[in-house]
């Protein structure tokens, strides 16, 4: 299929001085991103999008041809050299090309090389097809076969200098090895990594500390372009040969594209084998699809494919335009897509317990990125159901061993988005999705209507771990005072609390511990640390419900089920019989349907209750902390207060109280305290400098009481 065209923003309604305007904000943001590309190493966009840049800007000034000036990106090309390296002059301008994006665009391109050379009708000229390497553009100038010297491309008309950095690279001949050497000539390639040296360099960056690089195109510039010339020599750059700027005569008999690869392959220089020789337009496409095919199994990264004029008389002839010849073009891929080996699904647990699948693949380069990992949202995306995502073609599934269309959704997050079948091995089987948590083994149950299978050993899940302790702490749930996000970070990664029942172990510990060796801690901290501990060994119904991060439960719902049950032998006796009439027939029990009775307690809550105590090691988990802390009876509502069922609502700066302090107390008077204001409301609470809410309250005709009203009301409870 041929690839689209990517759209050019409609231009026609542009005025000269709108145009005059548009260019001049292009140039300036085509020349920040070359400099991040070719001066700093660091691109800010994906080729896709850089491209898009230079389509408009070209757009506008074929509309508006008196527009054009020497410094228009489109006469340029690169960036100019970054200080700190010597300046090289260019005897022959290194230009960049001219980019197609779609077959139809190739064949344009060769019927303008057919009209420009008035050549006939089936008089096609044969073409040089090679792979686009996405590396870093290198001339290097012989002289009497000796290598002089050695210069990026810069801005095509200076480089920078880089010969002894050059110098360090195997595949780069110091004298060239061929029978016939011109006595000068300046020899082109690219400067490039293998993917598998990348992700090696990469480890070891990461070991010692420093930033990853973010593809193998980055490191080896970035690698190329060291005033160490030591650190160039350790890493692995590769270099290959395929063009040439000034040649004081031409060594190969006859005066082609591909004879000169010959010779420079006799030369001594590593060539490309993909290279092929194509006679016509069906077999430059061909070509194009091949390699694109096999651009994941290619060892090196690849951006698109090049076609030139193989006779090098018709080359002359056609000559340039502007920043590129006429002779050549590339014919981009997709930077947002690209095919690749799945070779294993993994399963990712996340801090809410949610299974997520994951594909780990062979490495390519995506948009820019090194990819390989990739999402596949859920089970229902592996068996080809759809599910999250843009959803694969009716009946396919994914396996591992089978050939995937990797996208970056919104250019930032990987996904697999298409399976080749005709590529699948004999032997690949369908997925199947575990059905227990692959970190702590507990059972993975999936709701009903939703499409993503959660671990239920939310208290003793390694994977949930920390989210559940920083849940456990925090303000609604036990709230101790000095152990927040910071401290349970620390003493999780230490090993000293991996469970909530281990953080009222701490004090005990400390012996062997040490907590006050710690930075940022000291004896008085610590001090003040074991005391708040202390102060919530005692700790309300509700308030314990709520810190296990049973799905579903709230501080709304964790209330309900306090009032309902009224004390912890109560609730956990039911509880255990629920989830034993589960786990022994999966059947719903009396103990079930007393939770669905509770106003408020739906199917989804309940179940997500019965799953939690039917896991063993929550129980266990949970029998380890009771040994710890005492859990107070609930506070029973008030059915026969002033405000009983009543719906209020507090609102501004209160002075007499505090908002917890009058949501409890309100809550415990029988009232339903609301964060916003509707026809339902009964009062709004007012203290200083209320806002919105209380526009609110009287365009509704809401009773607005003061703080003093408001105690008055409920008898200064």
């Amino acid at each position: 299929m041929a690839q689209k065209s990517k759209p050019v923003p409609d231009i026609t309604k542009l005025t000269k001085p709108k145009a005059k305007v548009e260019l001049m904000r292009l140039r300036l943001e085509i020349e920040r991103h070359d400099k991040a590309y070719y001066q700093d190493d660091a691109p800010l966009i994906s080729d896709a999008d850089y491209d898009a840049l230079r389509q408009r800007l070209e757009a506008i000034e074929a509309k508006f041809p008196e527009l054009v000036s020497g410094a228009s990106p489109s006469q340029k090309v690169g960036a100019a050299p970054a200080r700190g390296f010597a300046k090289v002059t260019h005897k022959v301008r290194m230009l960049s090309l001219g980019n197609a994006f779609s077959d139809e665009e190739v064949e344009e391109f060769l019927r303008r090389v057919q009209r420009f050379l008035n050549l006939g009708e089936h008089e096609l000229p044969a073409l040089v097809a090679e792979p686009k390497i996405d590396g870093l553009s290198l001339s290097l100038r012989y002289e009497r076969g000796e290598l002089v010297r050695a210069a990026t491309r810069g801005d095509g008309f200076v480089g920078e200098d880089v010969t002894a950095n050059v110098r360090t690279i195997a595949d780069i001949p110091h004298r060239l090895q061929a029978a016939s050497i011109p006595e000068a000539c300046e020899l082109r390639g690219e400067v490039y990594m293998l993917k598998s040296d990348f992700l090696e360099l990469n480890r070891k960056q990461e070991e010692a500390g420093e930033a990853p690089f973010a593809n193998p195109r980055n490191s080896a510039a970035g690698s190329l372009r060291q005033k160490d010339v030591s650190i160039t020599a350790s890493r692995p750059l590769r270099f290959f040969a395929y063009a040439w700027g000034e040649m004081s005569n031409y060594p190969m008999a006859e005066p082609t594209q591909h004879a000169m690869l010959g010779w420079l392959k006799e030369a001594g220089f590593v060539v490309n084998p993909e290279i092929e020789l194509c006679r016509t337009v069906a077999e430059a496409l061909a070509f194009y699809r091949r390699i694109g095919e096999q651009r994941a199994s290619l060892p090196y990264d690849i951006d698109g494919v090049v076609y030139k004029v193989d006779r090098l008389d018709y080359q002359s002839r056609l000559g340039f335009v502007s920043r590129s010849p006429r002779w050549a073009i590339a014919h981009k891929f997709a930077a947002e897509q690209a095919t690749t080996v799945l070779e294993k699904i993994e399963i990712q647990v996340g801090r809410t317990g949610a299974l997520t699948p994951v594909a780990r693949l062979r490495p390519v380069t995506v948009g820019g990125v090194v990819v390989q990992n990739a999402t596949l949202h859920n089970e229902d995306y592996i068996k080809g159901i759809g599910g999250d995502g843009q959803p694969l073609r009716e009946g396919r599934d994914i396996r591992v061993g089978d050939t995937v269309i990797i996208q970056r959704a919104g250019d930032v997050i990987p996904q697999v988005v298409d399976v080749v079948l005709d590529k699948r091995p004999d032997d690949a089987v369908p997925y199947s999705f575990p059905q227990q948590c692959p970190v702590c083994g507990s059972h993975a149950v999936r709701e009903e209507d939703e499409a993503v299978r959660r671990c239920t050993g939310a208290m003793i899940c390694p994977a949930q771990a920390v989210e559940r302790l920083k849940h456990f702490v925090s303000r609604l749930a036990f709230d101790i005072d000095g152990l927040g996000e910071k401290q349970i970070v620390l003493f999780h990664e230490r090993g000293w609390v991996e469970e909530p029942a281990d953080i009222f172990k701490l004090q005990q510990r400390n012996e062997t511990l040490q907590l006050e060796r710690l930075e940022g801690f000291g004896e008085t901290s610590v001090r003040n640390l074991f005391a708040a501990i202390d102060a919530r060994r005692k700790i309300e119904l509700h308030r314990l419900i709520f810190a296990l991060g049973i799905r579903h439960i709230g501080e709304g719902n964790a209330k309900l089920l306090a009032r309902h049950f009224g004390d912890l032998d109560s609730f956990l006796a039911t509880m255990r019989i629920a989830a034993a009439a589960q786990t022994a027939s999966g059947n719903a029990s009396e103990a079930y349907h007393e939770l669905l009775n509770i106003a408020g307690i739906g199917e989804i809550v309940a179940a997500a209750v019965v799953e939690f105590f039917a896991e063993s090691r929550n129980m266990r988990a949970l029998d380890e902390l009771l040994k710890e802390i005492e859990v107070l009876p609930a506070e029973q509502v008030k059915r026969d207060s002033a405000v009983a069922g009543k719906t209020v609502v507090f609102t501004g700066a209160l002075t007499k109280f505090t908002r917890d302090e009058a949501k409890a107390a309100a809550e415990r008077l029988g009232a339903k305290v609301a964060g916003s204001v509707s026809k339902k409301t009964d009062y709004v609470v007012a203290g200083e400098d209320a806002g919105s809410k209380l526009t609110k309250a009287r365009e509704l005709g809401v009773a607005v009481l003061s703080e003093d009203e408001w105690l008055a009301l409920i008898g200064n409870t």
